[in-house]
């Protein structure tokens, strides 16, 4: 099916890139269109935390995919750093999660998932968390789309779908008509939005996500700290980052005082070293949230050159890798590693 293809991948987040560069390793031609700058949305403004917060609290479908895209991640990383020259910063560097929590599930969990867990005091640590570095992350995922022959269209917005005779026929976006053998949406939040009609069930909306960045001489943490939904991420170059909201406001990217007066009060109390630093960014982004953090990927089940990869909710930088083998599966036939029946398009 990929061999000799034409493909347009709408949205060129982490999802985005990473299917057109599977696409492209396969042995088709590829085209990227995005809305904006390459990057910019929920990809670059996530944390990079390689796992979901805690994993015991989600449901299978979430941690089938988070898992598998942890097990592939080290491999993806040391490929770009080798293709490209660009370092993910992909590092192991363990989560520490303080209460509250449920113990018992979380043991339960990680002995079912074989994930290694320690106790430390009253929190529990997960040593083989990792962390990525999200815009170099993008950086080296557009290098390597690139590299491999892929065309990148920034500032060109998709404004419809045309669909004729039970396939996509066109796009019509700001650029002119783009057209394709098979077409993949990765659009993130703004997938819906955009199939307009064609949507379905792919129930994809919004959630904004705000962060604030700190800056020590060297970092602060030797790992991850959670507590509830807020996280610090120590960088190596002393880089801290603070995190997160979750606020229902549609397509609202603004930042606020109470956001930033809550994460401050909350991660003074996990580092008190933070009172004495000055806060050096405050941005915001929209995840792409689904119904019980599942995303949707898969072929459209009545235009059947149409696919989606979207809705991962917190977890798009996560899952990308697994996303892009189940997807590129289904467009083979090939059988995938785990059931995707939770994960289709309906």
């Amino acid at each position: 099916m990929i061999l000799d293809s034409e493909f347009i991948v709408i949205g060129a987040g982490a999802l985005g890139l990473a299917t057109a560069a599977g696409l492209l390793r396969q042995g088709g031609a590829v085209t990227v269109l995005e809305r904006g700058p390459v990057g910019r949305e929920s990809s670059w403004a996530g944390g990079g935390i390689l796992s979901p917060l805690c994993p015991w609290d989600y449901p299978d479908e979430v941690g089938c995919l988070a898992l598998r895209g942890m097990a592939l991640y080290a491999g993806m990383a040391e490929t770009l750093l080798r293709e490209t020259g660009i370092d993910p910063e992909y590092r192991r560097c363990g989560m520490l999660v303080l209460p509250p929590f449920d113990g018992q599930a979380a043991r339960a969990w990680c002995a079912a998932h074989g994930v290694k867990l320690e106790q430390r005091g009253d929190g529990l640590f997960l040593p083989e968390v990792a962390q990525v570095r999200n815009p170099r992350l993008l950086q080296a995922l557009r290098a390597r789309v690139e590299q491999l022959g892929g065309r990148i269209v920034e500032q060109c917005e998709v404004k419809e779908i045309v669909a004729e005779a039970g396939r996509v026929q066109h796009l019509v976006t700001t650029h002119g008509d783009f057209s394709a053998d098979a077409y993949v949406v990765t659009a993130g939040a703004w997938s819906k939005v955009l199939l307009g009609e064609h949507a379905l069930h792919a129930d994809i909306r919004p959630i904004r996500g705000q962060m604030l960045l700190f800056k020590f001489d060297a970092p602060p943490l030797p790992h991850i700290l959670l507590q509830n939904d807020v996280y610090l991420i120590p960088r190596r170059d002393g880089h801290l980052l603070v995190g997160s909201t979750r606020e229902d406001v549609g397509f609202d990217k603004s930042t606020t005082d109470a956001a930033r007066e809550m994460l401050l009060q909350r991660a003074t109390a996990l580092l008190p070293a933070l009172r004495e630093m000055p806060v050096i960014q405050h941005w915001a982004g929209l995840r792409p949230a689904s119904p019980g953090n599942i995303p949707t990927i898969g072929r459209h089940p009545q235009l059947p050159n149409l696919y989606i990869n979207s809705g991962h909710f917190r977890y798009g930088v996560t899952m990308a890798p697994a996303a892009v083998e189940v997807l590129l599966n289904t467009m083979n036939g090939t059988p995938p590693p785990f059931d995707v029946a939770p994960y289709l398009w309906r």
